[in-house]
């Protein structure tokens, strides 16, 4: 197998179903912020968390990569390998996974800013990155068709990631608030 094929040599990538187009386009953009969103979790699955959470943040990397291929194929040219990439089943579970986690978790009456310890700064890390994937899918939305559920799904995680960052917290340490007076 050759890794490198100096197809995009000349600054064009191809997108699934062969088309070809610049390496600063929007879809490219989008699907490359899910990459590294789904790289990070990774990083974060690795971490000392618990079993559970562990396992969901692997579900989570399937769906990601779903979500990429949605994102990386021409559909002028192709029909996405997962027309429906994000079921209505997985935006209930990650939904569930959030209320379990906040029912556990102390009331917040202050911003909180990213930190604490290793596990939960990673959190935030892929909280920012979801977010600005989200941001970038839905500029892609704006010129080609997007499945809503990628959009909401997105959304989600964010918040899925802000609340594990607290969970870590209360592990080996405390959340850092925000103080206005600094």
């Amino acid at each position: 197998m050759n890794i490198y094929t100096k197809t995009g040599d000349n600054g064009t990538s191809g997108l699934i179903g062969g088309s070809r187009v610049s390496k600063d386009d929007v879809r490219l953009e989008a699907y490359g912020s899910v990459d590294e969103l789904n790289s990070f979790l990774g990083m974060l699955a690795v971490e000392h968390l618990d079993i559970h959470d562990v396992e969901y943040l692997k579900t989570l990397q399937h769906h990601l990569f779903k979500i990429g291929s949605y994102l990386a194929t021409d559909q002028k040219v192709t029909s996405p390998t997962f027309p429906e990439p994000i079921s209505k089943d997985a935006l209930k579970i990650i939904e569930n996974e959030i209320d379990t986690i906040v029912s556990s978790l102390p009331e917040l009456h202050q911003f909180v800013l990213p930190g604490g310890n290793r596990s939960a700064s990673l959190c935030h890390i892929c909280r920012s990155i979801s977010r600005r994937a989200e941001r970038n899918v839905v500029r892609l939305s704006k010129q080609y068709n997007v499945d809503s559920g990628i959009l909401i799904y997105l959304n989600r995680m964010s918040d899925y990631f802000f609340v594990l960052a607290r969970k870590c917290c209360l592990v080996d340490s405390q959340e850092i608030f925000w103080d206005q007076s600094k």
